[in-house]
């Protein structure tokens, strides 16, 4: 496996976990692309723990996250640099979304041809107060792992994923909070979770992410880390409502 200054891929795959999205995340599709370009045949599902399931979003979401990546990476990944993503982002699909209980599930969105065109994660666990190394403040569903592919931006499949997941967090496991976490230097992600009543809850300027190079290596970065907060059941009168 590929590593960096004493990391390995699986850890920085953790962090990707984090950061939800990155280059996979489509600017905010409210407008006419979403309303009249919607893949036909169109479908969110859950993916229940099913081992070929979490295999082929892992696939999905290796090719639309990690190449072309916000902050520089490469439009297309090499074989190595594939190989050694691809085999982690498995194994933390299977960490996360395969386990016995279900307060963890991974959405995933599809097309007619039953292509898979999106995924969106959501699972309870320690939010902190301030910064990833923050003291915990309280065990929350936090959403994560949200790809679109790039065929199949701007048509409103990113914001069906939130939906999806809110609802499962606010009628199966009872919460009315959602938390997630997002690069700030991507914008368009930014915008659009602000777009769906999302709000910053603090700032981490000392996070680190991963970019894969031409050169076919794989490189640690520093980047600034958004935590943002949703109150559900609030409706449009949320997006205006202090926490």
């Amino acid at each position: 496996m590929l590593k960096m200054a004493n990391r390995s891929v699986g850890e920085f795959i953790l962090l990707a976990f984090l950061l939800c999205h990155a280059a996979a995340f489509s600017p905010p599709s409210l407008g006419l692309g979403a309303l009249f370009f919607r893949p036909q045949g169109m479908k969110t599902k859950p993916s229940l723990g099913d081992d070929a399931t979490l295999r082929q979003a892992a696939t999905f979401f290796t090719d639309a996250f990690w190449a072309n990546k916000v902050g520089g990476g490469i439009k297309e990944l090499q074989p190595n640099q594939r190989k050694s993503l691809l085999g982690s982002q498995t194994t933390e699909f299977r960490r996360r979304y395969g386990r016995g209980d279900r307060t963890s599930e991974l959405f995933i969105c599809r097309n007619g041809k039953d292509e898979v065109m999106g995924c969106c994660g959501i699972e309870v666990d320690n939010i902190s107060d301030n910064g990833l190394k923050g003291n915990v403040l309280k065990q929350a569903p936090l959403m994560s792992n949200l790809a679109v592919g790039r065929d199949f931006r701007r048509r409103g499949i990113a914001e069906d994923l939130v939906k999806e997941a809110e609802e499962l967090v606010r009628k199966n496991w009872g919460f009315d909070e959602v938390y997630l976490y997002v690069e700030k230097r991507n914008k368009a992600a930014v915008r659009l979770y602000q777009k769906l009543g999302y709000k910053k809850f603090w700032e981490d300027d000392s996070a680190s992410t991963l970019l894969p190079l031409k050169t076919g290596s794989l490189r640690q970065v520093t980047t600034t880390l958004v935590c943002m907060k949703k109150r559900l059941g609030l409706g449009l009168l949320g997006r205006f409502l202090s926490f």
